[in-house]
């Protein structure tokens, strides 16, 4: 089916006068092409120099559900058209999961199309909560993986949550400003994307309301990313790191079963 599919698309090209590359591999039905890859793109992340947003869909395990166990989290993460883009798996020992729960530290591999390992999301383990300042939760993105681009630091405050992304040289890129009540009820929550003088909204990173059923017995989430069309590549694919970092500190939280 998928090489049915890989042929009519590479025909359609054809005809449209499109040249199709030597050696292409058609992705498989429901994932979005790879585009040509940028002088500078590492390598797996032209998918995004194309999009200005994604949506990220955590999956539902059953057991999880049923016996209130704590599994590895994955993510299908896709375009506005619904195609898929990257598949997100985290990697965890279960001593850790039961042990740290929604603190615990991670390694989230993120693969393309192809199977292949195109960004590394990790997270030390840190203290955490409000009485712990000077333990501010850190996340560092590596793209290939091995070779860091980025980071999303914490900046500590009391009520509202708050967040610097940083560039592979540690440098201040832009800012993000949750609500001060991150979990409201029955409606999407705003972390919004901010310049570095506070004030000028350039995107946004939403956790999307799922219905009543979803929230209150699972603990998978939906977010929507969103982010100017002309951003460095490195820095929406932190952007997709510190969604994840948003998704375990604020909604992770093991609901009453």
């Amino acid at each position: 089916m998928d090489s049915a599919a890989g042929k009519n698309q590479m025909q359609m090209q054809m005809q449209s006068g499109v040249p199709v590359p030597p050696g292409y591999v058609a992705p498989p039905s429901g994932f979005m092409p790879a585009p040509s890859r940028p002088i500078g793109c590492p390598p797996g992340l032209e998918y995004l120099t194309q999009i200005d947003q994604v949506l990220i869909h955590q999956q539902i395990e059953l057991a999880e559900v049923i016996f209130g166990l704590q599994f590895n989290n994955k993510y299908e993460i896709k375009n506005s058209l619904g195609q898929k883009i990257f598949f997100a798996a985290e990697e965890n020992d279960f001593c850790n999961r039961c042990c740290c729960g929604p603190l615990r530290s991670f390694v989230i591999k993120i693969m393309d199309n192809f199977n292949q390992e195109v960004i590394e999301v990790r997270r030390p383990l840190r203290c955490g909560g409000f009485c712990c300042p000077c333990c501010p939760q850190e996340l560092e993105v590596h793209a290939p993986p091995g070779t860091p681009i980025g980071y999303v630091v914490q900046d500590w405050h009391p009520f509202i949550p708050k967040f610097t992304i940083q560039n592979e040289n540690r440098e201040p890129v832009l800012k993000i400003q949750g609500p001060c009540c991150g979990c409201r009820c029955c409606a999407d929550v705003n972390f919004k994307v901010l310049a570095l003088d506070g004030i000028s909204e350039v995107g946004m990173i939403t956790k999307q309301w799922g219905g009543i059923l979803r929230e209150a017995y699972t603990n998978a989430d939906n977010f929507g990313v969103q982010f100017p069309m002309d951003l460095d590549v490195k820095v929406k694919a932190v952007m997709l790191g510190a969604c994840f970092l948003i998704d375990f500190m604020y909604f992770e939280h093991k609901q009453d079963r």
